[in-house]
Formats: C-alpha cells, sequence, structure tokens
C-alpha cells in the first residue's frame, strides 16, 4: 500500500495475458503505467536499445503517469524475474493434486470428448483429376432440341399429362354411365308349378284333391321418360294351365295379357330429379377434368421452359468455368516464369496454384449442375425410362429472349380471369351446387303423381266337355216331359244353352290372336299422394348445399386474390430481372476490364498477384451473373404466361383431349 496527499493506492501484479504473460503497474503522480505483455517462450532482447541509450538522461515524470526510462528498465528486469518464478511454482503445481474444479460448467466442458474424423487426412496433389464424363449420357452423341420441341415432347409424353388425359376420358365413360339411367329394362322370367288342394267344396269339381299345373313365362319392359320424370311399365304373362277339376271347359288353356302402366309426378320430380341432376353432373365434371387438364398442360409447359433455361445456364456456366480455369492455368504459367525471372516470389505461385484448384472444383460442380438440370428436363420429356434419350446430350439451340414483354397491370389481371384454368374449376364447382340445391329444394316438396294403367287379356283352349251344372237337369227336364206327356200335361220348355264362344276354342296363337284383338281390356287412373310428416332429410341436404355455396364464393374470391398476387409478382420479376440483366451486363464488362488492366499492371510491377486473382475470380462471378440474370429473364417471362393463362396461345399449343 502506497499513500500519497492522503490516498490509498494499492500495488498489486496483473496478468495481461492471463497466464501467458505477467505486466507491472507501477504507480507515478497522477496515473498508472502498464507495460506490454510478455509471451512464454519469447527471447528476450538486450536492454541496450538505441532507445533506451538516448533515454539514458533522467527525465521528470510527463503528466500523463508514465515512468522514466531507468524506471521503466528496472520494472522490466523485476518482471522478468518474477515471470521465472511464476514459471517454476506453475511447474510444481503442475505436479501436485489435482485442483478442485471451478464450477460444474467448466467440468462438463472439459469432459466433453468430440470425436475426431480423419483429422490428419491429407490428400495426394499428384493424383490426377478425375475425367469430365457424364453418367449414363455420351458427351459425343449430341441432340440439338429446341423449347417447342421441349414442350411437344412433354405433352406427348409426359406422364402427369397422360394421367389428365385418361381423368378425362373416365369422365366421358361417367357421363355414359350416367344417361344410362334412361335405357329401358327388359326382364323375364318363366318357370313351372304344381298345385295340389284339397277337395273340400261340393263346387270344387273333384272328389278328392284339385291338382292344377301351371307353365308360367312372363316379361317386362320399364324405364325413366327422358322429360317431366315419368316412368312407364309394360307387362306381358302367358300360361298353359290344366286342371283335374270338372268344372274347367277349357282344358288345356292359355290365358295371355298385356298391362301398360304410367306414373306421372305433378310436383317433385316434375322439372328436376336425381336422374337428370346426375347427368348434368356428369357433364359439368367432364368440363372440369378438361379444366384441369388444360391447367396441368400449362403447368407441364412452365416446368419445361424452366427446366429448359436452367439447362441452358448450366451448360453455359460449365464454359464460364472452364474459360476460367484456363486462364487460372495460364496466370500459373505466367506467375513461374516471373519468379524463375525474380520479379515474384514463390509464394505467388501457391497463390495461383489455388487459385487453379478452386477453379477445378467449380468446374466439377457445374458438371453436375449440367447433369442435374438435363435429368429434370429428360423427365418431363422421355416416353419412360428406357428410352433412348437418357443416353444422349441434349444440346439446347434457342437464345435466350432478351424482349421485355409490354405488359400492364390491368391488362395482365384481364387476362387471368379470362383465362386462368383455376377460375373455371370454381365456376364449375358453383355450377354443380347450384344443381345440387335445386335437387334437395325440389326433394323437399310433397310427392303427388298421376298414376294410369290400361291391360288387355286373352285366352283359348280345347273344350274339355259338356257343363256339368246343366248336364243332370237335362236329364231331369226329360224325365219330367215323358211324365207329362202320359199324363197330358205341357211339356217343359228347354233352358237356353250356355255355351263357350268359338274364339275361344284353339291354342297357344289363338290366345295371342284374341290379346292383339283387345276384345277384353281394362284401364285404371288414380292420384298418388306420399306427405312426410316431417322431410329433414332434405332439409338437412338443402342447408348443406347452401352453406357448401357460401363456402365456394368464399374460395372464389380467395382465389382471385391469390391470382392476382401471382400476376403482381410475376410482373414485378419481370421488371426485376431486366434490370439485372443490363446491370450484369454491365458488370461483366468493368470486371473484363479490371482483369486486362490488372494483370498489365502486374507485369509493370504496380499491382500484385492477390489482386490479379481477385479480379479473376470476380470476372467469373460477374460472367456468371450475366447469364444467371438472362435465364431468369426468359424464366420470368414464363412465369408471366403461367400467372395470366397464356401459356398455351403464347407458345402456339392447340389442346384436343377428345
Amino acid at each position: 500500500m502506497i499513500e500519497e496527499n492522503g490516498i490509498s493506492t494499492p500495488v498489486r501484479l496483473r496478468s495481461g495475458q492471463r497466464d501467458n504473460s505477467s505486466a507491472l503497474q507501477c504507480w507515478v503522480p497522477g496515473g498508472l503505467n502498464q507495460s506490454e505483455p510478455v509471451k512464454r517462450g519469447a527471447v528476450a532482447r538486450p536492454l541496450g536499445r538505441a532507445s533506451d541509450r538516448e533515454g539514458s538522461k533522467e527525465r521528470p515524470p510527463s503528466r500523463s503517469g508514465h515512468c522514466p526510462s531507468a524506471a521503466r528498465t528496472t520494472l522490466k528486469l523485476t518482471s522478468l524475474v518474477a515471470l521465472v518464478f511464476a514459471l517454476a511454482n506453475s511447474n510444481a503445481v503442475a505436479q501436485g493434486p489435482p485442483a478442485p474444479t471451478a464450477s460444474p460448467m467448466v467440468s462438463a466442458q472439459r469432459s466433453l470428448k468430440v470425436p475426431s474424423v480423419a483429422i490428419d487426412f491429407r490428400s495426394d496433389a499428384n493424383q490426377p483429376l478425375p475425367p469430365l464424363s457424364r453418367i449414363g449420357v455420351d458427351t459425343n452423341d449430341q441432340q440439338p432440341l429446341t423449347l417447342r420441341e421441349a414442350i411437344a415432347l412433354a405433352l406427348n409424353n409426359n406422364k402427369d399429362i397422360e394421367v389428365a388425359r385418361d381423368n378425362v376420358k373416365i369422365a366421358e365413360y361417367d357421363l355414359l354411365s350416367t344417361r344410362g339411367a334412361y335405357d329401358p329394362r327388359i326382364s323375364a322370367q318363366t318357370y313351372y308349378e304344381r298345385i295340389k288342394t284339397p277337395a273340400a267344396s261340393f263346387l270344387s269339381g273333384a272328389s278328392n284333391a284339385v291338382e292344377a299345373t301351371d307353365f308360367t313365362a312372363t316379361s317386362r319392359l320399364e324405364g325413366l321418360a327422358p322429360k317431366y320424370g315419368g316412368n312407364y311399365r309394360l307387362d306381358f304373362s302367358s300360361v298353359r294351365s290344366t286342371s283335374n277339376s270338372f268344372f274347367t271347359a277349357l282344358n288345356p288353356q292359355y290365358p295371355t295379357a298385356l298391362t301398360f302402366s304410367y306414373t306421372q309426378p305433378l310436383v317433385r320430380g316434375l322439372r328436376f330429379d336425381l336422374a337428370r341432376r346426375q347427368i348434368e353432373v356428369a357433364k359439368k365434371n367432364l368440363s372440369l377434368t378438361d379444366a384441369q387438364f388444360r391447367q396441368r398442360a400449362i403447368e407441364v409447359i412452365t416446368n419445361v421452359q424452366r427446366s429448359y433455361w436452367d439447362l441452358v445456364f448450366a451448360l453455359r456456366n460449365l464454359q464460364i468455368q472452364r474459360d476460367s480455369l484456363n486462364d487460372s492455368r495460364t496466370q500459373l504459367e505466367h506467375n513461374r516464369r516471373m519468379v524463375a525471372e525474380g520479379s515474384l516470389a514463390p509464394i505467388d505461385v501457391v497463390a495461383a496454384e489455388t487459385q487453379v484448384a478452386n477453379f477445378e472444383q467449380a468446374e466439377f460442380s457445374a458438371l453436375e449442375d449440367v447433369t442435374r438440370a438435363e435429368n429434370n428436363l429428360k423427365n418431363m420429356i422421355a416416353e419412360n425410362q428406357k428410352a433412348k434419350l437418357w443416353s444422349v446430350s441434349i444440346i439446347p439451340t434457342d437464345q435466350a429472349d432478351l424482349n421485355l414483354p409490354e405488359v400492364s397491370l390491368e391488362d395482365a389481371m384481364n387476362s387471368a380471369i379470362l383465362n386462368r384454368q383455376e377460375l373455371r374449376q370454381s365456376d364449375l364447382a358453383r355450377e354443380i351446387n347450384l344443381l345440387d340445391q335445386r335437387l334437395y329444394r325440389d326433394q323437399t316438396k310433397p310427392e303427388i303423381d298421376l298414376v294410369g294403367s290400361y291391360g288387355m287379356v286373352g285366352n283359348a283352349g280345347t273344350l274339355a266337355g259338356s257343363n256339368p251344372l246343366t248336364a243332370s237337369s237335362d236329364q231331369v227336364r226329360a224325365r219330367v216331359n215323358e211324365l207329362s206327356v202320359l199324363a197330358g200335361l205341357q211339356a217343359l220348355p228347354a233352358s237356353a244353352a250356355t255355351t263357350i264362344s268359338p274364339d275361344l276354342l284353339g291354342g297357344y296363337p289363338q290366345s295371342l290372336g284374341n290379346l292383339g284383338s283387345n276384345q277384353f281390356n281394362n284401364f285404371r287412373v288414380g292420384i298418388s299422394i306420399s306427405l312426410p310428416l316431417h322431410n329433414r332429410t332434405a332439409e338437412g341436404q338443402l342447408g348443406h348445399s347452401l352453406v357448401e355455396g357460401k363456402r365456394i364464393a368464399t374460395q372464389r374470391e380467395q382465389l382471385e386474390q391469390l391470382i392476382q398476387v401471382e400476376v403482381r409478382n410475376a410482373l414485378q420479376s419481370l421488371k426485376t430481372a431486366a434490370a439485372r440483366l443490363r446491370s450484369a451486363a454491365i458488370g461483366r464488362s468493368t470486371a473484363e476490364q479490371q482483369y486486362e488492366s490488372e494483370k498489365r499492371k502486374l507485369d509493370v510491377g504496380q499491382s500484385t498477384v492477390f489482386l490479379v486473382l481477385e479480379r479473376q475470380t470476380a470476372l467469373a462471378t460477374a460472367r456468371g451473373n450475366e447469364l444467371r440474370a438472362q435465364t431468369d429473364l426468359n424464366k420470368a417471362i414464363a412465369e408471366l404466361q403461367r400467372s395470366t393463362g397464356n401459356s398455351l396461345t403464347a407458345n402456339n399449343v392447340t389442346v384436343t383431349v377428345r
């Protein structure tokens, strides 16, 4: 503790670099002076420097608090001695028992072991680079390809397009199946029947049991009327019947019948019903799949355009990397000559070799980008995985379009509203919902139908014998008449004979003739009414369809906003791409000038190899930026075509799905 003017100031040693150095802190009136830290293992320089000799004269302390030179020298010697003792003590402590850990956090950090992965790996610089080849592609077998050809191949071979085209065909068959609701249906039935019943009546016509056999054939034609919701039915039946009852006049007999029935809705189902709704929905679904097919075609065209320009960028970027690699190798040879001449240091050759290695890596990365971009394009245009296209090298032939289309926001939005297939699909969904509302609103009405039928019957058979009811009375009358003659009485008059019409005598053809003559017929007309007490099913379905319509309208508004966002973003991206292209072209031009200037300055000794390599790297980056701006402009044009729904028209594509 040093005191001066009543102020106590503690004097203590403070380390400036933790345990690696010690620093002295000397007190002088007006402040403290801290010497520079001395690192461990540093070689002590002689104290007899020129600055020490010049400062051998005793100088008073300055106002800033610096110590005189003699005092500083003494303090440095003292610091050096203290450092030696500190090192000895630290070695002694290291050999003693370990000190307790300061905190659990420090202990956890020290106990954490990081695995070493190839920590001493060194690649062989003399090993040659692998060849610049592509997997599964013969670079000598090149196939030129235009953007229009790529779009045509994609529309013909793309699997998504094929699936969408199949969906349209499925919708066509669905429409055909729904129209089958109005196809007439024919049904027929034939069977043999034998019925034996006990004779429980005096008029049963048999002594023990009445036995009847029938061979019956029936047929029916029925269907729905295409208008006004009516349904019709035409029934025909023919029977061959035999019986052992002597009351049967015709045995066997062939009864036939033909009946036509029609039911016409008067309220529910008159103007709209389930069958007509299904047909209209199938038509809307066909239009919906058509719109979905067109939307999918637009998406495929846009994706092909993007992949095509990505391949253009990848191929040209590969050429840029090759040119940069050649420039770096030329610079390396130039540096070696200058080192041999003594104009450059040998380390400048190492820097140039590093630049060559970096561009070699960039070249292989660019080659991989070419393969990936080409595979993406082939995946969309190849017919299948065994197509010959997979083994050839695609060479895009279209040049980048650098003309910016002039489209205003209003025109772009109007075009999007007219051409976007998503809006067309939303309209079709709304129309289908209106059909549902119409059907379910009709289902809430009462069911009142007008029913009518008209029938004709025919019959024929073989006469079995005389009438059993009149045969016994004829015998009695004859006997009474004999007695009446003997008694002189008048004879009983003969009763009117009951005979079978000759038209009924014959076989099955005679029965059909009697049926066709319409001598025997019947008809019926009436009203059928069905009033459900609580028609909650129809009310619930109607409410569901109304809410569904509201939801579709809300989704339509959301879709319009989303389309507006896409159109705005596409226009902004187009404008930005054009500005980037202009700036990138200027940047590439100035980078070339700077690189050439820097090489000339290096030759005359006014620059360094570092600056030349920096200019070289900047030139490669500028060339890549200009190329990227060109392809991004074409991709922005493709995105604008997609957002406005003009991809088909802009690329002269006519979609035919049926």
